[in-house]
């Protein structure tokens, strides 16, 4: 059983999204300033390691939650999220798979330049510290080596997931109820149900979702605190 990122897209689409995304890019990089800028995962400032334990707040449609990240648990995993966070990457991204009693994953960017100028840009799989239980968060996978940018929040126990290399990095520490509440109506992603598919949200982005899945919730402002 795998928690799925999609990673085959057509190279076609896949060089004309990353050109759009090079044009996007500001001129004079925000890594000057010490903030990455998500449209470029070259960055240098999406190196920067993050700290040992750090706060994130998603504020949503639903309201708002927080995740205590701590480094020691999974350090290549801290250190992305803790970068996409204060990046802005999480900004206005839905909940594309909402699955009550298993778990709410999300980050696929809903401007497919991103998705596709992110695709490749795997890190290393950290040895698995904590076992994936209620409240605990961690990255999506599609197979060894290949977390890019989806994160899954477990509702649930789904200790399961440890054997399969799914490396706990965090864990909502409030508003959890919030979580709960995102809108899990449509199930499982084509074509094992009637949820998005995750070939076409690579391809065509939020329009997508929002013209066939309006009730998804999605995250208005992900901050470090």
């Amino acid at each position: 059983m795998r928690i799925i990122s999609f990673v085959v897209i057509c190279a076609a689409a896949a060089v004309s999204a990353c050109q759009k995304a090079a044009d996007k890019a500001p001129a004079s990089g925000a890594g000057a300033s010490g903030t990455p800028d998500f449209h470029n995962p070259s960055d240098p400032a999406f190196a920067t390691q993050s700290p040992d334990s750090f706060r994130a707040r998603f504020a949503t449609t639903k309201g708002d939650f927080v995740i205590t990240v701590h480094r020691a648990w999974a350090p290549q995993g801290a250190d992305r999220f803790y970068n996409l966070v204060r990046s802005g990457f999480y900004d206005g991204v839905r909940f594309f798979r909402v699955l009550p009693g298993f778990m709410a994953q999300f980050g696929i960017h809903g401007d497919t330049a991103v998705t596709a100028a992110w695709r490749e840009r795997r890190i290393p799989d950290d040895p698995v510290r904590r076992t994936n239980i209620r409240g605990l968060v961690t990255f999506a996978t599609a197979g060894p080596g290949t977390r890019t940018t989806q994160i899954f929040i477990n509702y649930g126990n789904n200790d399961r997931l440890d054997a399969m290399g799914f490396a706990p990095f965090g864990q909502v520490v409030e508003g959890m109820e919030v979580v709960d509440q995102l809108y899990g109506g449509y199930g499982e992603g084509t074509p094992r149900g009637r949820g998005p598919d995750q070939f076409r949200l690579n391809v065509e982005g939020e329009k997508y979702l929002a013209r066939q899945f309006p009730k998804l919730d999605k995250i208005n402002k992900a901050t470090v605190e």
